[in-house]
């Protein structure tokens, strides 16, 4: 996956390729985001409940990662991968949509809010609020396998980059 991205050369990289094409591609909004990443499972994630069974799955922090960093909570499987693996590399979710939990957390539309309360109940994104920073999705393969679920949110500053951060686009059909 594409990683070291800030929110700002995510977005300006959409807006190159809607030019590019000529079609209209966006961040998704925390919503859509979390529409997509559950793909209609009420479980903490996609694959069930347990963390420890996300190695097919998911790219979070695990037995493999252990050898590495010794003292980190991790999985007990192995997905064989201690940093990003290559994008594809887990099992779909019932959307068709790979790696939407773990690998890199993922660049939202969304200014950050800490709560729902005042949210937006019809998926669009969230402009209101702290917009220096915006809402980051699904987790990394850094983070500890029980933060790695579909609610899993946090918030970092647009013009920061990060090893773990990337970003997803969607595009709007008319």
């Amino acid at each position: 996956p594409v990683t070291c991205v800030s929110w700002d050369d995510a977005k300006a990289y959409v807006g190159w390729l809607g030019k590019k094409t000529g079609k209209d591609y966006r961040l998704p909004s925390e919503g859509e985001w979390e529409y997509a990443a559950r793909a209609r499972t009420a479980t903490a994630r996609y694959w069930g409940a347990s963390a420890d069974d996300g190695c097919g799955y998911a790219n979070a922090a695990d037995q493999t990662v252990k050898q590495q960093y010794s003292g980190w909570t991790v999985a007990n499987c192995r997905d064989g991968h201690v940093h990003t693996a290559p994008v594809g590399s887990f099992r779909a979710n019932g959307f068709g949509l790979h790696d939407t939990l773990g690998n890199v957390w993922e660049w939202t539309q969304d200014c950050w809010n800490e709560s729902y309360s005042g949210a937006p109940t019809d998926g669009t994104a969230w402009t209101s609020g702290d917009c220096s920073r915006r809402v980051l999705r699904g987790g990394s393969w850094s983070n500890d396998p029980r933060n790695v679920r579909s609610a899993i949110r946090s918030g970092f500053w647009t013009t920061g980059r990060n090893y773990i951060i990337g970003f997803r686009i969607s595009r709007t059909h008319p």
